[in-house]
């Protein structure tokens, strides 16, 4: 018999993989069963798998399977037949590996692409497109949530808009990340730190390289 966080937990799992085909992140569980931290909902599956009724896939972020849900008090829905669920697609939960391409400046530009690593990264993440990353070095991106230490996931392309956060390679040595904006006859590449000043190129001098899709940050 499960508890009543347990029965709440594996129904919310399944009701997510039924409407969405994507199981729920952890904290979308934890603010779902209104617990205090993710530690409980780590037991919780943790007590589901014990039971039988979750399994987690390996080899996948997040990933979780549900074998067998228990009766509920009240039907979901109207007494009808249930709706086949969805086949949960792959790549949702999967943990891709892109390049990861060296270090590149939020700040004053330094050398980038200097070699080549992979970096495992939450499918989720990512968009369509090909991909690769930049560890940041630099806080003048900081107002823009962008720290130091933190991993920039480019999409590539070669144009952009302006307002973008793009990686644009400067006289095709160095790389920095920055706001990009055309200002009359020359490009201006934009912090998110008051304590920067602008920079200004002309167009020859300047290569987008990619448009930033996201950050991952680790805190270990």
């Amino acid at each position: 018999m499960l508890t009543r966080k347990q029965h709440e937990l594996i129904c919310f799992i399944e009701d997510r993989l039924i409407e969405t085909g994507v199981s729920p992140s952890f904290e979308e569980m934890k603010e779902a069963l209104d617990l205090k931290s993710k530690s409980g909902v780590h037991r919780l599956i943790s007590a589901l798998e014990e039971r039988g009724f979750l399994r987690r896939l390996p080899n996948r972020a997040r990933a979780l399977e549900v074998i067998k849900i228990p009766e509920r008090a009240e039907p979901r829905r109207a007494p009808t037949p249930a709706p086949a669920r969805k086949a949960v697609p792959a790549p949702a939960n999967d943990v891709i590996e892109v390049p990861l391409h060296g270090r590149i400046a939020a700040g004053v530009p330094i050398e980038a692409f200097e070699g080549s690593t992979m970096l495992p990264v939450p499918a989720a993440l990512l968009g369509a497109g090909d991909h690769f990353a930049l560890e940041v070095a630099g806080d003048s991106m900081v107002e823009a949530g962008i720290l130091d230490g933190d991993y920039a996931l480019i999409r590539r392309q070669d144009v952009a808009r302006d307002g973008e956060i793009v990686v644009a390679l400067i006289e095709d040595n160095e790389a920095t990340l920055k706001y990009f904006r055309r200002e009359g006859a020359m490009i201006r590449l934009d912090p998110a730190n008051r304590a920067y000043d602008p920079q200004r190129y002309a167009p020859a001098q300047v290569r987008v390289q990619g448009k930033l899709a996201g950050i991952l940050r680790r805190y270990s």
